[in-house]
């Protein structure tokens, strides 16, 4: 007969079991879509350079930009612009002027100001 086998042991059995490591992140990885980079039309432009033009820190803006094979959209204040280095911050998230596809601006500062 054998011995009876405690209860933390007995648990043991029924613990979850990886046999393929790193597995699961490989499937959500291949689950990810790679898209190309949109290629935006002149008047595209000049209607982003224009908006971009009018934004100021701490406006709140909804942004769509290219990100490592996909497009993200960012909803957010806008924290710093750096027009020689052509970015601005939307909360801590660094987004280049070349890779927006789309940018509105939700709230202005003036209108946090009521001027």
């Amino acid at each position: 007969m054998r011995p009876k086998m405690d209860r933390q042991q007995r648990a043991k059995q029924f613990m979850p079991f990886a046999a393929l490591k790193g597995y699961e992140e490989a499937l959500r990885a291949k689950e990810h879509i790679v898209v190309p980079r949109m290629e935006l039309s002149e008047d595209r432009k000049e209607e982003l350079d224009y908006t971009l033009s009018g934004i100021r820190e701490m406006d709140l803006v909804s942004v769509v930009y290219f990100c490592k094979g996909e497009y993200l959209q960012l909803t957010g204040v806008v924290s710093r612009i750096d027009m020689g280095g052509k970015y601005m911050k939307v909360v801590d998230t660094k987004i280049y002027f070349a890779d927006i596809s789309r940018l509105e601006i939700e709230k202005s500062v003036s209108d946090y100001r009521g001027i």
